[in-house]
């Protein structure tokens, strides 16, 4: 394992009530009583880094060593899925697990858990050393964080990953954190125990109706198949959506298309959607092609002109879910028939479907519920001796309702947690959300933003830095337009620990930070806008001119704006805003035009001047 340095070294734990208890670790010692419900906390004295140690642990005639334990620095890496993402699927994985090979730099995987009330103890979990072996499934931001302190520090580092998919901030926040009394909690617990037992019953009986098969079994794809039993389904559409919510394994679908002779004969390209999470496809009988654990991999497999015939085609699509949303996903465009030389045409069915080896388990939604993370998988870490946090988080509430609440719900939360480490001044960082084509934005009819719920939530994230002790990593030059998951988390982890070695470990030499919006002035037909962190090294990424800025006058549309840097001032001018009264920069889901940098090759992070 690994301990902070330089703090008081909580260890707790249960033993027989009025057992006495003694921990001691590198020559220094500490003592307890276990209480009447068998709880015992002692606190070791602050350690240099260093080790490895034995910390061990008597009481009531027993006796536990933990070996290898090694003191420097802890990190706490928490949020939904870009947290969470391994190594093992980044643009860097093949040289990152070739490389791994640093006992000194741990690993510790909090399980997927949730509970209704707070926990004293972790579901399981162990602390792993990098290398080729373990680091694949290491958080690939924290791994990229932990080898940047470590090269700079020297000391010993350890990242504690919990994390979970798709979760939402409520599902990490306690009852008091989002101003839940007791009763409320309960009754909102209990309201959702009913609704889930009478959706599994529902689910268990519809499932119930075929007889399992073989999951990995070929039985349902040959070309002539009695589909009597089968049951429509929508495409493309999560299954879960459709009747069978809480259901995972493995499951099928077919649907036939049509051909002309010439068409068969030169062969086609087909399209069957992003399909959660692996897919093996049949045309005719005849495997054309097979994609594992890639929810959101459209695909597109090419079908020779041998496995054709005029006339009925049939496809059968054999699809494993893990857990989350299952089937044949994506938009109606990624599923289609496109001949050799011609256009495409929609595959739109109708669909056939049925289970092949099934459960039924309404888990996969408790990412959302409030409480039920941090009951299990924070508040047992509690009170852990940390450097700080790293937190990756929102895409889930970037939602029209969701994305403004969400300053308050952050700001909660990270003075919550603080509470619970017992740490006021806790350092906390995060990773502002980064570009992508959500399909959220509201547009008016020349195609200009009015709404944009994930530039609200950035919002909301800058707003947290009025907290002392905080920093955020802005990435807008590090998306993908059509993945929420950009596969470079090298920068992300790379950004996050350029602000805890300025910050947090005094390298005051280190760019930590790219300009910061402070005030606008208004100056004729034009607005100047001031920027903190600015340094004289304002620039357009890249070279070449501004981009990104709208500017507006009283009437609050917005129009695009020109944009020039003075210093460390950038001026905006627009055709049609004689009086201008505010602006915006970056304000979308998808700002990748928005080239401001500063010191470093920094991005600015996107604003807008007020409340509109």
């Amino acid at each position: 394992m690994v301990l902070q340095r330089d703090a008081p070294l909580p260890v707790w734990g249960q033993a027989r009530p009025g057992c006495q208890v003694r921990v001691t670790l590198d020559g220094e010692h500490a003592s307890g009583t276990a209480d009447p419900a068998g709880r015992w906390a002692v606190t070791l004295p602050p350690q240099v880094a260093g080790g490895p140690y034995v910390l061990a642990v008597e009481g009531c005639g027993q006796r536990q060593r933990i070996a290898d334990v090694l003191v420097g620095e802890v990190w706490l890496a928490s949020g939904q899925s870009n947290m969470e993402w391994p190594v093992a699927q980044t643009l860097h994985a093949a040289e990152d697990i070739a490389a791994a090979g640093d006992p000194q730099l741990r690993h510790f995987k909090v399980p997927r858990s949730w509970a209704e009330a707070p926990r004293t103890q972790l579901e399981g979990g162990q602390w792993q050393a990098a290398s080729p072996e373990t680091v694949g499934a290491f958080s690939a931001a924290g791994y990229a964080f932990a080898q940047e302190l470590r090269r700079t520090l020297q000391v010993p580092v350890g990242i504690i990953d919990s994390t979970w998919g798709g979760s939402s901030i409520e599902a990490w926040m306690s009852a008091g954190m989002l101003g839940l009394d007791a009763a409320a909690l309960e009754a909102k617990m209990r309201e959702r125990r009913a609704a889930e037992e009478k959706i599994e019953q529902a689910v268990y009986q519809r499932v119930a109706a075929w007889a399992p098969v073989d999951p990995a079994s070929d039985a349902f794809a040959g070309a002539e198949l009695d589909t009597s039993g089968w049951q429509p389904i929508k495409v493309p559409a999560a299954w879960e959506s459709q009747g069978y919510e809480g259901m995972n394994g493995v499951a099928w679908y077919r649907t036939t298309f049509e051909l002309s002779a010439a068409e068969a004969a030169a062969g086609i390209t087909l399209g069957v959607g992003q399909i959660d999470d692996t897919d093996t496809t049949w045309v005719n009988g005849k495997q054309v092609g097979s994609t594992v654990n890639a929810y959101n991999k459209p695909r597109v497999y090419e079908v020779p002109a041998g496995v054709l015939r005029a006339g009925t085609n049939t496809i059968a699509v054999r699809v494993q879910d893990d857990g989350g949303g299952g089937g044949i996903m994506g938009s109606p465009e990624e599923i289609f028939v496109r001949p050799q030389g011609g256009v495409a045409r929609a595959l739109g069915g109708p669909w056939l479907f049925r289970t092949a080896q099934a459960s039924v388990a309404m888990l996969d939604d408790k990412n959302q519920d409030d409480t039920l993370l941090y009951n299990a998988m924070l508040h047992p870490l509690q009170p852990y001796a940390l450097a700080g946090v790293i937190w990756y988080q929102g895409e889930t509430n970037a939602s029209p309702e969701g994305a403004y609440r969400y300053r308050d719900q952050f700001r909660s939360l990270v003075e919550g947690w603080r509470a619970g480490f017992r740490t006021p001044a806790l350092p906390f960082l995060w990773v502002q959300l980064a570009p992508f084509h959500s399909g959220g934005d509201q547009l008016d009819a020349q195609g200009r933003v009015l709404e944009s719920p994930w530039a609200t939530l950035r919002e909301s994230q800058s707003a947290t830095l009025a907290l002392p002790a905080t920093g955020q990593a802005v990435i807008t030059d590090a998306g993908d337009s059509n993945d929420i998951h950009p596969r470079d988390k090298h920068v992300v982890g790379q950004r996050l620990a350029r602000i805890a070695l300025a910050r947090v470990y005094g390298q005051q030499h280190i760019a930590w930070t790219g300009p910061v919006f402070r005030e606008a002035e208004v100056r004729g037909r034009e607005l100047v806008l001031h920027f903190d962190h600015a340094d004289g090294a304002l620039a357009a990424r890249g070279g070449g001119a501004l981009a990104g800025f709208e500017l507006a006058g009283a009437d609050g549309r917005f129009h695009p704006a020109r944009a020039r840097i003075e210093g460390d001032t950038v001026v905006l001018q627009a055709a049609g805003v004689d009086r201008p009264v505010g602006a915006r920069y970056g304000w979308s889901d998808d700002p990748g035009d928005a080239n401001l940098v500063g010191r470093d090759g920094l991005p600015a992070s996107p604003f807008r001047t007020g409340q509109w």
